[in-house]
């Protein structure tokens, strides 16, 4: 099946979620994640009409986003080390996994006081080990802290759901961590206006688009592997 088709498909399953709870479809991003596929791949989704690619690995984003430019808004998904910023911080708008005081000081230094860069912070809601994150009780300090860093703007929090077929299992992380954001929302910080969440994934997309969810990161259902044989 060809990407354009699954897009469509992914945006019609956004649009039933968006129907069963009251939601706005136009309120809900569709990050293709493009971090199994090429370059050309990335591309066929831009030319989809996919607006937001993420990618989780330093090297591969420079490459993608080199070869593609401007035409997408770039998205950092996955863990990002303290000295691997400098490559990815002028060119990515969206840092998704912002969870740690020396990754935000990195961050700071590498951008100036003149700009801004957008964060998620990310937030470990059902307590796994092999995620990562803040917990739930940690995350209104983190951000507090963040303060200190003018360079960054809190604009959501992120997670990751447990990966489970168990529906109320995945519903009550994302209803959990909708109901953070908004705790933290309404203190109005000036530097963490944070009215975003990033969550839902090819499982589990529509679950958080019935949760709340403003971004979504799709991989698989949307762009899915070059080895697929493409329609």
């Amino acid at each position: 099946m060809s990407v354009k088709q699954k897009y469509k498909d992914v945006q019609a399953a956004i649009n039933a979620a968006c129907k069963r709870v009251g939601r706005d479809p136009e309120l809900i991003h569709i990050i293709a994640v493009t971090k199994y596929v090429s370059i050309e791949r990335a591309r066929e989704a831009v030319d989809a009409g996919v607006v937001h690619l993420g990618e989780n690995r330093p090297e591969e984003a420079m490459a993608k986003h080199d070869a593609l430019g401007r035409i997408a808004t770039w998205h950092y998904i996955g863990n990002l080390q303290s000295k691997k910023v400098k490559k990815i911080i002028h060119a990515y708008d969206y840092i998704h996994s912002l969870d740690r005081l020396s990754l935000a000081k990195e961050i700071h230094k590498r951008t100036g006081e003149s700009s801004k860069v957008k964060c998620f912070v990310q937030v470990n809601v059902s307590g796994e080990s092999s995620k990562s994150g803040l917990t739930p009780g940690e995350t209104l300090p983190f951000i507090q802290k963040l303060a200190d860093y003018p360079s960054i703007e809190v604009v959501g929090l992120m997670t990751m759901a447990p990966l489970t077929d168990n529906k109320e299992v995945l519903r009550e992380t994302f209803k959990s961590l909708r109901e953070l954001k908004d705790t933290i929302t309404a203190k109005k910080f000036a530097h963490a206006p944070c009215k975003e969440l990033s969550m839902g994934m090819s499982n589990d997309f529509e679950i958080a688009v019935e949760e709340g969810a403003t971004f979504v990161r799709v991989g698989s259902s949307l762009v899915g592997h070059d080895k697929e044989v493409r329609a």
